[in-house]
């Protein structure tokens, strides 16, 4: 059997590895996921968010003068930024303070678990056969 052939049949006849993808799938609030997904895709709030780190809580107009891009750009990034509950806007005046919030970074990370185990259950099936020979 080719490596090829292994693989087309593992992945089809294997109802363990069916069940961990369906149970990954049913376990994670997709929704949430995508939306940390998408507000990391872009470079700019990626920076954003890494300034915000480093220097805890800033000013909106203080985030923006490290960018080539509007006031207006940057606030549309943090709202962005806050849909997906990565960061936190508090408002004293007309002065508005942004601080990072990691919490939500936990769907992503236990996210990429369930991938990780999926690949390892695969590796050791793999490693059975190919030091048996044999599929179960």
């Amino acid at each position: 059997m080719t490596v090829l052939e292994f693989y087309s049949t593992f992945w089809l006849t294997n109802n363990l590895d069916l069940y961990i993808f369906n149970y990954m799938v049913e376990s994670i609030d997709d929704t949430k996921l995508s939306r940390l997904l998408k507000a990391v895709s872009d470079s700019t709030r990626r920076a954003l968010l890494t300034q915000v780190c480093q220097q805890g809580a800033s000013r909106v107009t203080d985030l923006a003068t490290h960018y080539d891009m509007s006031l207006n750009a940057i606030s549309k990034h943090i709202k962005v930024l806050e849909g997906a509950g990565l960061v936190k806007r508090t408002t004293i005046g007309r002065t508005h303070l942004i601080e990072a919030d990691l919490s939500q970074v936990e769907i992503v990370s236990n996210w990429f678990a369930s991938l990780r185990s999926i690949w390892a259950l695969s590796l050791d099936r793999l490693e059975d056969v190919l030091n048996t020979g044999e599929e179960e």
